[in-house]
């Protein structure tokens, strides 16, 4: 089993020692003096240890215990468990030998981090005076400092999320002696009860970034409209001015997977672009390539081909949107590589009504809504519901006042307490539509008639490029 720590919880309770650190007092001479803090409460054991169990010796004062009394599950601060946020570093060349910095970029790196767990710790910090007047002294400048809290940052690292954040003062106990004063109170302890809304994070994933080393163009002869490969590499033939295949692949699964591959065997990769197929059992993310040789392609091009490190940018000729992710050549087919999509460069979902996403794609002929049925619920519907000649409807789509609902495929319906919703209307739209489904995390988008996964589809000549790791 891989160990891991990472001293986090560690690294909390030695900032909240710093807080109460450096703090003077002053004795009766005038003198000053710097209070001490230590970790751990002062149980009558602790105390006995200290004075080496002789009751001639007192612990010393005045001084600063910090010590945690609890660490509870945050459900308020509870989120998707399954988000990954992706960074991408460069860092600036370093001369290790003259210990400088040079003024070109050195090593890249992709930085994945997994959503952080919230807990709340609570942390108990005790004064100790040997009489009221260190008291004051301590708790006049601790306590003035939270109003009714004080950021807290336990790294300078700008990549770490979970850097920053505040230490409440909840209680102020003002003294631990009781009347009459007992025997063990050779010591008066004052209590301030705090609480820190932290995290705990899991391990990062750093990976090495590959950078462009070889820009390919297209030179063309303007009065023919051809290449000129007078002024082009050999390797730009690639690039020839053809139509791009007009065959499209239904991302709902119409098609065979048999058909699928035809398509995309016909795609020559010498006279046309690329064609994207992320299939209809695949999560968005992972996609397919045409049917080219690609080791061949890596093998002529300088550079080196490293798995999920070398990139891929794949430009949208819709909106010119460049979507990018790293990719690893499929170890059984050299004609198809797997892409890990960067979801950050994803097109941003259309605004529908005041909302971007839908919450699932239904047949309405099969699909009985009446089991999800609560206000703001959002659908995609994929066959007519209803007529306005019928004279019957179905019940499970009608109003409460008994109306009926009447809606064409592709629409979006939207339930509103007591009636049905046409919130886009298919045969109007006029523009490109992106809205992601809520049960699977996957954007769709709204073209030519149909509903397509947003990244699917044709990427012709000069709409995609690669980047090998140098």
């Amino acid at each position: 089993m891989l160990h891991f720590y990472d001293g986090q919880i560690r690294r909390y309770t030695t900032q909240m020692m710093r807080i109460l650190s450096n703090f003077p007092v002053k004795d009766g001479k005038g003198n000053t003096k710097e209070v001490p803090v230590m970790y751990g409460d002062l149980t009558r054991q602790v105390a006995n240890i200290i004075r080496e169990n002789s009751e001639n010796k007192l612990p010393s004062a005045p001084r600063i215990s910090v010590y945690i009394t609890g660490l509870e599950l945050d459900r308020d601060r509870l989120t998707d468990a399954t988000y990954t946020r992706k960074t991408n570093i460069r860092e600036r060349a370093y001369d290790e030998e003259a210990g400088e910095y040079l003024n070109y970029q050195g090593k890249n790196y992709t930085v994945e981090r997994l959503i952080p767990t919230p807990y709340m710790m609570r942390v108990n910090a005790d004064i100790w005076a040997s009489n009221t007047d260190q008291k004051l002294q301590l708790l006049e400048q601790i306590l003035v400092l939270f109003n009714p809290s004080l950021e807290m940052q336990t790294t300078d690292n700008f990549i770490d999320w979970t850097s920053i954040t505040v230490v409440n003062l909840e209680s102020v106990t003002w003294s631990n002696r009781s009347v009459p004063v007992g025997v063990d109170s050779e010591i008066d302890v004052a209590t301030l009860g705090f609480t820190i809304p932290i995290y705990i994070s899991p391990p990062t994933k750093v990976k090495k970034m590959g950078v462009i080393t070889n820009v390919i163009t297209s030179m063309f002869d303007e009065s023919r409209g051809t290449i000129e490969e007078g002024v082009s590499a050999p390797e730009i033939n690639q690039y020839d001015d053809f139509a791009k295949p007009g065959a499209n692949v239904n991302s709902f699964g119409s098609k065979a997977q048999t058909e699928i591959a035809n398509e995309m065997a016909n795609v020559n990769y010498n006279t046309y672009g690329v064609y994207l197929d992320t299939g209809s059992a695949q999560l968005i993310g992972k996609g397919t390539v045409g049917n080219i040789n690609w080791q061949e392609i890596f093998e002529a091009l300088p550079g080196t081909y490293s798995a999920d490190v070398s990139r891929i940018f794949l430009t949208s000729i819709d909106n010119d949107n460049t979507i990018t992710g790293t990719f690893t050549l499929n170890p059984f087919d050299s004609g198809k590589l797997e892409i890990n999509f960067d979801t950050d460069t994803f097109p941003s979902d259309s605004i529908i009504e005041g909302r971007t996403s839908i919450d699932y794609i239904i047949d309405p002929t099969t699909f009985n809504p009446l089991s999800l049925l609560n206000p703001g619920l959002r659908l995609l519907i994929l066959e007519d519901i209803g007529s306005d000649e019928a004279t019957v409807s179905a019940v499970a789509w009608q109003n409460n006042d008994n109306t009926k609902l009447v809606a064409k495929a592709n629409d979006i319906i939207e339930w509103d307490g007591t009636r049905w919703n046409i919130v886009f209307d298919s045969s109007e739209a006029t523009e490109i539509i992106y809205t992601t489904n809520l049960n699977t995390s996957i954007q769709y988008r709204f073209s030519n008639g149909e509903w397509l996964k947003s990244i699917d589809g044709d990427y012709p000549v000069g709409t995609w490029r690669i980047e090998l790791d140098g």
